[in-house]
């Protein structure tokens, strides 16, 4: 599988090649994670950070609430390890500070450790200094206690001339149950799709940066060899809206322009969901499954839905809390006379009311029964009040996420 990465220099996205000579400015950090954010989890390296000239972290601290982020790049204490999955970080990577007893205080499975090899030797200091450790001995020292490890093979790191997949298979070998990232050379689909047979993934950055590898061919490049592969189609909550196919040509140009585009068999020829319905959908995310034959496409659905009948899923709908926010959106766009929850959105200081009204009735509940009810009704006012602020279940749901994911716990008192 593909891993982007993000290496930032004073605010900015950068591309070094051997980690030392600047070859290009990739713009702004930010859209470079929505376009890249597509393809999964983004690497973010404060190479600042790493080389003791500064620091980032203010808009890491942004990047890892807008998308998942796997941190690195100057996280040399426990402390700072911890910062960073509390913040939001769905791994950290931890370089030459990694060690037995750090990493055993962490997450095993959200801790990669940094490997940087040259020929074979790992080096340290941003790779100016030889420590005479292999990267075997090196991964067998950590891997009881890690997730994974992010090898880069110096030498080939920003060359874009390929890079030695036996010295791969030989990490994998290493690593056991914890996965690789191989990063340095990776250029084409070709090696994204061998290092996937090894049971690794590719950290890719020039690449994708000079566009000799676009991000569309970068994701399908693991897919089995099919004619075209199903595709379930998902809202950002998570319910399947249908069912649809997908070729290579439909999954580049979809994730290229980050739409929903498919293959329509009865056509034979490329489907842009919307383009004469208006019911377009913007591509959040793509996901190939365990067994690289289909895919799930995570979208944000325009207009009236997905299906070709004008309802949103091709199933019978449920009637989920996803539905009663789509209702209350309707009646703040589109007031209806005499409707509550319009004038709850309009005045303020009723629905504050009723909010703590609905709180005490829950907290006061002694049956299920009641609790049932009382919790029904803060529901509504909770997805009121949220809607009435401008934020979304989906904002909810990747903010409890990220809290689910801190690892230092506060003490739960009342204020």
């Amino acid at each position: 599988m593909i891993v982007p990465s993000i290496d930032l220099m004073n605010g900015r996205a950068v591309q070094l090649r051997h980690g030392r000579e600047f070859v290009l400015d990739g713009g702004d950090p930010l859209e470079r994670l929505e376009q890249f954010a597509v393809a999964g989890e983004v690497a973010v390296v404060d190479l600042d950070a790493a080389l003791g000239q500064g620091s980032n972290a203010a808009l890491i601290r942004t990047m890892v609430r807008r998308a998942p982020c796997r941190v690195g790049g100057g996280v040399r204490s426990l402390d700072a390890a911890r910062a960073w999955l509390d913040a939001g970080a769905k791994k950290v990577v931890l370089g030459t500070a990694a060690s037995p007893e750090l990493c055993g205080q962490l997450p095993r499975d959200r801790v990669i450790a940094a490997v940087d090899a040259e020929r074979g030797d790992v080096v340290v200091d941003g790779w100016r200094a030889k420590t005479g450790t292999t990267v075997a001995e090196r991964i067998a020292q950590l891997a009881p206690w890690v997730g994974g490890f992010l090898f880069t093979q110096v030498e080939h790191e920003g060359t874009m001339r390929g890079f030695n997949l036996e010295t791969v298979r030989a990490a994998v070998a290493a690593a056991g149950e914890a996965r690789v990232t191989a990063a340095g050379g990776i250029t084409t689909g070709d090696e994204i799709a061998a290092l996937d047979a090894l049971g690794a993934d590719a950290q890719v950055g020039m690449a994708l940066y000079t566009d000799r590898l676009t991000l569309g061919e970068a994701v399908g490049a693991a897919l089995a060899s099919l004619p075209m592969w199903p595709t379930v189609v998902c809202d950002e909550l998570g319910r399947t809206l249908g069912l649809v196919w997908s070729t290579r040509e439909s999954l580049a140009r979809a994730v290229n322009e980050r739409r929903g585009i498919y293959w329509s068999r009865s056509r034979n020829a490329l489907w842009v969901k919307g383009e004469t319905s208006g019911n377009t959908q913007e591509l959040l995310r793509v996901d190939l499954d365990c067994d690289r034959d289909a895919l799930r496409f995570t979208v944000r659905q325009l207009g009236v839905g997905f299906c070709h009948r004008g309802t949103r899923s091709c199933w019978s709908a449920d009637f989920d809390l996803g539905a009663l926010e789509r209702v209350i959106e309707a009646r703040r766009d589109e007031p209806v006379p005499e409707s509550g929850t319009a004038r709850l959105l309009t005045d303020g200081a009723l629905l504050g009311a009723k909010l703590r009204e609905e709180a005490e009735e829950l907290a006061a509940a002694t049956s299920a029964a009641e609790a049932v009810h009382e919790t029904a009704d803060l529901f509504y006012m909770g997805l009121v009040a949220l809607v009435r602020a401008g934020g979304s279940l989906t904002d909810v749901t990747a903010e409890l996420e990220r809290r689910h994911g801190a690892v230092s716990r506060r003490p739960m008192v009342a204020k």
